[in-house]
């Protein structure tokens, strides 16, 4: 930054100093320094594993660094806890979901500071009241008295950010705020981060969405291995810069060509119908084969059924209807224990609560979900057990000491790696992935990308469901496209066009037949 613009630049409201963070076995942060300017967007930038949750973590008082210190308006400041960070003007909404699934909305936006009557009874009404306000602010008509666990992902972001926004807050952490929003939620979002600037409230702002990245950004600092890489300020940090920083190169993920033919249907569906609370479909008529050797990417927008169709698919959803087969085997009327036993697995969007348990290790995650195939007599074979995943976690290429390494000390895109990885040891036919590189960096998204290709080279049918047009295209061999619950596009990738995605997945209901992708010979030269 040059002398003028360091001149013009707001004031530090708050400032991190040689900030190290010691676990066992990894150094996660190193002599860290980061700037936070007020009234500013201050972007924190890094693969997954560069230190960034690390950091935010010391900062909203959930961790405490092993050295360093953290300076506010000159004076330095311990945070013992969130709630004492609180009281200091600090807030954060964490990239994964920090809400208690069986409380309200309202209760859990007022957890721990509750208005109260008389400093001794808990005014409700007006908790309800200000709740309404802030989702309000948010754009969103979510009733305060639903409960947590009934709303989809999306809406749990809304509920996480109303929480953030509930406080009297100087610096606001956003730690992937829009992993699970869609395009219109984001729009909303940037609107309200634009007011707290303008009232003087400085952001720190986490996203693998380099786009919104520049487009909001005043500050910029990259980290990369738990060091300080770079800084920059807007106007001189670009997207290849942001990349050249990240991972000393400026290109996106190649994408990888397939080196099979595609094979038969492997998972064929007809006339899945998903009934709606109140009428109508979730998913409404889906008649769909997916293929081995064949990477199918599902593109659609929030509430286009994308998920619904993965869960009818698992067995998770008993409402639904329609005629669902792996080779030759009905599998619409089994559990999920029998479909995973007919080679169908889901890696579920939500990685944290669906994917993985918090207190297992690493290698217990892994083999969670096939523990029969290395059970005898009702006990369980440590020697096989543990030689399936030594094998997985090399293969993956996981990023941790060893197996034994806690699951909670991972960063996102090795989390994510372990939740296919237990899919995988159940030897699947079909693997459903939702949401695969949802808040991980484009280093990871390479990891993940090239292990999709090689499971379906391997002859897996892979189908994945995203709401990111570049991802659509970096991986799939074919796209799918859902509007309103209903398929309303089916092209070979080299058909599929931005143009034509964004159109179908705009569709209502009146709409013609969707192409299919079985009229392109092409897709399988």
């Amino acid at each position: 930054m040059s002398a003028l613009e360091r001149a013009e630049a707001p004031a530090v409201i708050l400032r991190a100093e040689k900030m190290t963070r010691i676990f066992p076995g990894t150094i996660a942060l190193e002599n860290v320094d980061f700037d936070v300017y007020e009234r500013s967007v201050n972007v924190l930038i890094g693969e997954n594993g560069a230190g960034k949750s690390t950091l935010m973590r010391i900062l909203a008082g959930v961790d405490q660094a092993t050295s360093g210190r953290i300076l506010m308006g000159g004076e330095e400041v311990q945070f013992s806890s969130v709630l004492d960070a609180a009281q200091k003007g600090i807030g954060i909404v964490f990239q994964e979901l920090n809400l208690c699934p069986n409380l309200t909305v309202t209760e859990n936006i007022f957890l721990g500071r509750d208005m109260t009557r008389g400093g001794v009874h808990i005014d409700m009404p007006r908790q309800r009241q200000r709740a309404k306000e802030l989702l309000a602010r948010l754009e969103h008509d979510i009733d305060p008295d639903t409960l947590v666990d009934d709303l989809r992902i999306g809406e749990q972001q809304i509920v996480e950010i109303a929480k953030a926004l509930a406080d009297d807050v100087k610096v606001l952490i956003m730690d992937e705020p829009t992993s699970a929003l869609s395009a219109s939620e984001v729009e909303v979002l940037f609107r309200v981060i634009a007011e707290l600037k303008k009232s003087g409230v400085a952001i720190i702002y986490i996203s693998h969405r380099l786009e919104e990245l520049i487009r909001i950004g005043d500050y910029f600092t990259v980290l990369r291995d738990g060091h300080f890489q770079a800084s920059a300020p807007k106007g001189e940090a670009t997207i290849p810069w942001i990349i050249r920083q990240m991972l000393g190169t400026s290109e996106f993920a190649k994408r990888q060509q397939r080196e099979v033919k595609v094979g038969e249907p492997v998972l064929s569906v007809r006339n899945l119908k998903l009934p709606r609370v109140g009428g109508g479909y979730l998913v409404d008529d889906v008649s769909v084969d997916f293929r081995a050797g064949e990477i199918v990417g599902i593109y659609g927008l929030l509430g286009a059924g994308r998920s619904e169709l993965f869960e009818s698919l698992f067995g998770l959803r008993a409402d639904a209807r329609g005629l669902v087969t792996i080779g030759n085997q009905g599998i619409d009327h089994l559990p999920v224990a029998k479909r995973i036993s007919a080679g169908l697995f889901l890696v579920p969007e939500d990685r944290q609560r669906d994917g993985l348990v918090q207190n297992l290790t690493v290698g217990k995650n892994l083999s969670l979900a096939s523990l029969a195939k290395v059970t005898k007599f009702f006990t369980v074979q440590n020697g096989s057990e543990n030689k399936a995943i030594d094998a997985l976690f090399r293969s993956l290429r996981i990023k941790a000491p060893s197996p034994d390494t806690p699951i909670t000390s991972l960063s996102g895109g090795n989390q994510q790696k372990v939740v296919i990885g237990k899919s995988l040891m159940t030897e699947p036919r079909v693997l459903l992935l939702d949401e695969p590189t949802r808040g991980i960096d484009i280093g990871a998204k390479e990891e993940v990308f090239r292990t999709m290709r090689e499971l379906a080279d391997q002859g897996l049918a892979v189908v994945f469901a995203t709401s990111d047009l570049k991802e659509v295209h970096a991986v799939s061999d074919r796209v799918l496209v859902m509007s309103q619950g209903r398929i309303t596009a089916d092209l070979p990738d080299h058909e599929a066009t931005d143009e034509i995605i964004v159109r179908a997945s705009t569709k209502g209901h009146a709409t013609p037949a969707p192409v299919s992708a079985h009229d392109h010979p092409a897709q399988d030269q």
